[in-house]
């Protein structure tokens, strides 16, 4: 089909969703979704229920590390459900195991831990932190991370983030303070003998895909050590080779004392994980638990995933297509008009001339391109890991008459033209 011929959307056609023939009364609106309702995915494509195609450039919001429904994930799950899906959080499991050893060899980790979800794996690390203050700091309790950040929706990850918008919930749980990103001095300043922690992500996603500084994170790290107080990095957005290393602190030359993993660990199903190292090392029995927590189908997903990553040129592959994708995104922006892009490895945001990202991402699902928008001036992209060159260059075709027509309908506008 000729998009083209199509009648171009004014702005309020971009930017309010219709009626949508997966309209459920029984669904619970807690998310703004599109109308379309997707049956199946490959790759990089989904599929709606009307049989067409959508170049997917989310990925489930970075969660698809590898691709909707790839091969080896399939095959994993497939083998794992014949032998064992879940035992029990409280017995082991093979491949809870093997996922926890390899992760920690690969990370420098003394242990691991699984979970469910990113958010779960940042409240594990709260929790552990203030048991470390508990044995090592005098009962220290209060963790300091930054404006913008976003560590979850669960209630203390929910007190450590200060990008969460909407309701919060009143009244936040108490411990916790923010500073801006990227100021040393600020972040210093903010310390005191209740301190146990500094909780950060290498790079902001929520927050428009803002990367840390390289002087910042290491002097971070370096006030951790002199100051005597743990380093959280949630690298839930940016591990598992989201940036190209297998963690974003290989990258910063630093080491973090605790680190949480999630979305792109279980290529797609609900995983995620706590890594530890050193001191932080503090759980006992029964001061961390949950009934899916490590189950074997999960985790089975995990290895795979993890494997996939490590294989020879893999990470390579990651930054090499990160490159192209930056330069590509580049080249629009400036046609375009638009501002600052920000990122690494294959997370990307580009600032907008205006607040007009959920047009944008609307006049893209005219062109069966998906797209998320963390701000309202930003795009994010978020394919999978191992995306095409190809799918890059027809992203970049499609984005560019998505920004057509948001100026056509801009400028339609401002002439009082009704389209």
């Amino acid at each position: 089909m000729n998009l083209f011929r199509r009648p171009a959307p004014s702005l309020d056609d971009l930017i309010v969703n219709a009626r949508h023939d997966g309209f459920s009364k029984s669904l619970m609106p807690t998310v703004a979704r599109p109308a379309q309702v997707f049956v199946r995915g490959q790759g990089s494509w989904l599929w709606g229920s009307d049989e067409r195609a959508y170049l997917d450039f989310s990925q489930g919001s970075a969660a698809n590390s590898l691709g909707h429904s790839p091969q080896v994930l399939i095959k994993a799950l497939a083998d794992q459900t014949h032998m064992l899906i879940n035992p029990g959080n409280g017995l082991h499991n093979r491949a809870q195991l093997n996922l926890v050893d390899r992760l920690c060899d690969h990370t420098g980790s003394d242990q691991g831990y699984l979970l469910n979800s990113g958010s779960e794996a940042c409240e594990a690390a709260i929790k552990l932190a203030r048991k470390w203050g508990q044995l090592y700091r005098g009962g220290a309790y209060h963790i300091i991370s930054a404006s913008s950040g976003c560590h979850g929706r669960s209630f203390a990850a929910l007190a450590a983030s200060a990008n969460a918008g909407g309701n919060r919930f009143e009244p936040q749980l108490s411990g916790f303070s923010h500073v801006p990103f990227n100021d040393l001095p600020a972040l210093h300043a903010a310390v005191d003998a209740q301190t146990v922690a500094i909780m950060l992500e290498p790079i902001q996603s929520e927050a428009g895909v803002i990367p840390a500084t390289e002087h910042y994170l290491k002097g971070v790290e370096r006030l951790c050590r002199e100051l005597g107080i743990l380093l959280i990095l949630d690298e839930v957005q940016t591990g598992i080779g989201r940036c190209g290393s297998l963690l974003a602190e290989q990258q910063y030359g630093v080491r973090a004392d605790i680190i949480t993993l999630g979305k792109g660990l279980g290529g797609g199903v609900p995983l995620a994980a706590l890594l530890a190292r050193g001191k932080a090392c503090c759980f006992e029995a029964g001061e961390l638990e949950g009934t899916h927590h490590g189950n074997a189908l999960m985790a089975s997903a995990g290895v795979a995933v993890l494997d996939t990553v490590l294989e020879s040129g893999f990470l390579e592959q990651v930054r090499e297509s990160g490159l192209y994708l930056g330069e590509g995104l580049a080249r629009l922006a400036y046609r375009y008009g638009h501002g600052q892009l920000r990122g690494n490895g294959l997370l990307w945001g580009l600032t907008l001339s205006d607040d007009s990202a959920d047009a944008v991402v609307k006049a893209a699902l005219h062109e069966h391109l998906l797209l998320t928008t963390p701000k309202p001036d930003c795009l994010r992209f978020t394919p999978a890991l191992n995306i095409s060159k190809s799918h890059i260059d027809e992203m970049l075709l499609r984005l560019a008459r998505a920004f057509s027509r948001v100026r056509t309908a801009q400028l339609q506008c401002r002439k009082g033209i009704a389209v």
